[in-house]
């Protein structure tokens, strides 16, 4: 019997991702209690858009992969790194032969972080499991370890949660979204650099009295923020920089910006494919945890539409493009990625509450923790991309993939480190700041907010009794 289940487990894997995804979503969306058609709908929809993106993939390689090798060699800048954005690592991570296990634990562990009241967020964004699942992909393919990959895994929706209990008050007061968490990874990520360096320009002299906003600058980059203007002007700068002749710059123009308009139509079907389990996620555990006090976890995509947001977005992205050229030791060509920085830069923006010149530094500073991290990790992302089909040889040489989501974000990053370094050092070093920022977080802070909301009370009454003499 176990060879019968081992053997059709291999003929599973040996038919591709696009094969196995939608088998393994049917067999999910049954455990969540969906009727077999509609499971069956939503694995064959995320099959469709995996399909679709391996397409759009294979035309994106063969178009700008040359056109980058092209502009490395004439500038003599060593960018052979290509950003192919979080729609490709998603597909890459929902192939893996290991993320029915992952989904399982990690749905898991947001219940017994439930019933323990370890945490207030009740995720239901069941799709940006992959921001968490991609940690534990890669190391399980650097360790060769399934169980590190799963700890890895688990440890990083532990700390997302956290994370998400702990800013739901911005998203509250900045956002005016009661109610809600965001354990959207690629976004809360950013809180871990933001959060520290705005305390730090809080407290030098002269910085912390620049205060500006730009609310009207949107009307005026908001052409060249269109993502299909956004990626032809992309093509015809790399095709400049290529000494490309026109025809070729206006090829490479359009084929960006269809790059940057299909990827995100394709990465859509995952979204279709996935909303009904997350539905049915959602409907289950209700049922499980009444009469609590909870904070439903939603995709972070509530809250980039905000005008502080895109408006700061449209200036981090052409920044970040300059910043690649010159910041030491980077490889990386931003690309797809850029059309999402509003994800990237949404809780800079909260945290510093629509402070323009806050928002470039800590924006840039971010961007560069992505380039550096997504250089280091580049070649397993890559690795990994061609075990589930995806070909990136192109002209005889291997182009490197990377995307600002994976381990490119610094809090995958440091957890991807951890558990892929001297685990005897690494791992306790983690465990060790992970306690200290729960405690901070769970009992200084909020033991502070009272005091001064005592404070505050006491200086009240005083000042009433001093009205009413």
């Amino acid at each position: 019997m176990l060879d019968i289940v081992m053997n059709a487990f291999q003929w599973l894997l040996d038919a591709g991702a696009m094969v196995m995804l939608p088998v393994i979503i049917t067999v999910v969306g049954l455990v969540f209690g969906l009727k077999l058609t509609s499971a069956f709908k939503s694995g064959l929809t995320l099959g469709i858009g995996f399909a679709g993106i391996r397409l759009i993939l294979d035309f994106m390689m063969s178009h700008i992969g040359p056109a980058s090798r092209a502009m490395v060699e004439t500038i003599g800048i060593e960018l052979d790194i290509l950003d192919v954005g979080w729609g490709a690592i998603a597909a890459v991570t929902w192939s893996s032969p290991i993320i029915a296990i992952l989904v399982f634990v990690l749905f898991i562990t947001n219940i017994v972080m439930l019933i323990l009241k370890a945490t207030k967020t009740l995720n239901v964004d069941i799709w940006n499991y992959h921001h968490m699942a991609i940690v534990g992909i890669m190391v399980h393919f650097v360790t060769n370890n399934v169980m590190l990959g799963i700890l890895a895994s688990v440890t990083v929706a532990i700390t997302t949660y956290k994370v998400a209990d702990w800013s739901a008050p911005l998203v509250e007061k900045f956002f005016g979204i009661p109610g809600v968490s965001l354990p959207t990874l690629s976004a809360t990520s950013t809180l871990l650099i933001a959060a520290p360096l705005n305390c730090l320009l809080d407290k030098i002299p002269g910085m912390n009295k620049i205060n500006f906003t730009l609310k009207d600058a949107q009307k005026y980059l908001g052409f060249f923020g269109d993502q299909m203007i956004m990626g032809f002007s992309l093509g015809l700068i790399i095709g400049l920089l290529a000494r490309y002749d026109i025809a070729s710059m206006l090829q490479l123009g359009v084929s960006m910006s269809a790059v940057l308009v299909i990827i995100p139509r394709m990465a859509a079907l995952f979204m279709e494919g996935l909303m009904p389990i997350s539905e049915a996620a959602q409907a289950w555990t209700r049922k499980k945890f009444k009469n609590r006090d909870l904070l439903i976890g939603l995709d972070a995509a509530v809250i980039v539409g905000n005008q502080d947001v895109i408006t700061t977005s449209l200036l981090i992205i052409p920044l970040t493009i300059f910043l690649s050229f010159i910041l030491p030791g980077n490889r990386v060509l931003p690309f797809a990625d850029l059309a999402v920085v509003p994800f990237r830069v949404a809780f800079i923006v909260a945290i510093t509450k629509g402070n323009l010149f806050k928002n470039l530094i800590i924006g840039l500073v971010t961007s560069a923790s992505l380039l550096w991290a997504g250089t280091m990790t580049a070649p397993y992302l890559t690795s990994i991309a061609q075990s589930v089909g995806i070909d990136l040889a192109i002209a005889g040489g291997a182009l490197l993939i990377t995307s600002f989501s994976a381990t490119a974000l610094i809090h995958s990053f440091l957890i991807f480190i951890a558990f892929t370094g001297n685990l005897l050092i690494t791992v306790p070093v983690m465990l060790v700041i992970i306690a200290v920022a729960w405690y901070y977080f769970d009992v200084v802070k909020p033991r502070q907010n009272k005091n001064k909301e005592d404070d505050d009370l006491s200086g009240r009454k005083e000042a009433l009794a001093a009205d009413f003499g």
